[in-house]
C-alpha cells in the first residue's frame, strides 16, 4: 500500500464521518484512528509478524481514552468509541452487561453498540463501580457521548 492509498482512505473516512479504519492484507496492517474535534488520523503501520513492533499495536488509545474524569467528584465517564445504537445486553432476552453498583475491570464489556449491521462490545477500560446509566437501550448514539459514570476503585 503506498501513500496515495493512504491519503484516499483518510479523504473516505472524514467524508463518511468514520473515526476508526482498519485493514489487514497478507503481512501488511493498517489502523488509522481520527479523536474528535481534529481532522488529522492518528497512522500506524505494523508488520504483523515482526514480534519487536508489537507494542506499537495500541495505536492512540492512550492519547484519547474513552474514560474520562470530570469535575470535583472522582467519577469518570465511559464514553461512546462510535456512532450507532446502543445496547446494554447481548440479546433481548438476556440480562444486561452492567447495572448501578456493578464492580468492573479494564476488560469487563460494559455494553455493546451495533453499528453498520456489526456489534462491537465496549469495555470499561478502567475498574471500578457503575454510579449511573447515561445512555438509553437501544437509542442511537454520538461519538464521545457518554454512556455509563463509574466511580473508580
Amino acid at each position: 500500500m503506498d501513500l496515495k492509498e493512504i491519503k484516499a482512505i483518510i479523504d473516505l473516512m472524514k467524508k463518511n464521518s468514520l473515526t476508526e479504519f482498519e485493514l489487514e492484507v497478507n503481512d501488511f496492517k493498517i489502523k488509522l484512528r481520527r479523536p474528535t474535534g481534529t481532522g488529522l488520523p492518528h497512522v500506524g503501520v505494523t508488520p504483523i509478524d515482526d514480534p519487536e513492533l508489537t507494542a506499537y499495536a495500541p495505536l492512540a488509545r492512550a492519547a484519547h481514552p474513552m474514560v474520562s474524569h470530570h469535575g470535583a467528584s472522582n467519577d469518570a465517564e465511559i464514553k461512546s468509541p462510535m456512532i450507532g445504537t446502543f445496547y446494554r445486553s447481548p440479546s433481548p432476552e438476556a440480562a444486561p452487561y452492567v447495572d448501578v453498583g456493578s464492580e468492573v475491570g479494564p476488560d469487563t464489556v460494559v455494553c455493546i453498540i451495533e453499528a453498520m449491521k456489526v456489534m462491537n462490545e465496549v469495555k470499561a477500560e478502567t475498574r471500578g463501580v457503575i454510579v449511573s446509566i447515561q445512555a438509553e437501550n437501544a437509542k442511537p448514539v454520538e461519538f464521545g457521548q457518554p454512556l455509563f459514570k463509574i466511580r473508580p476503585l
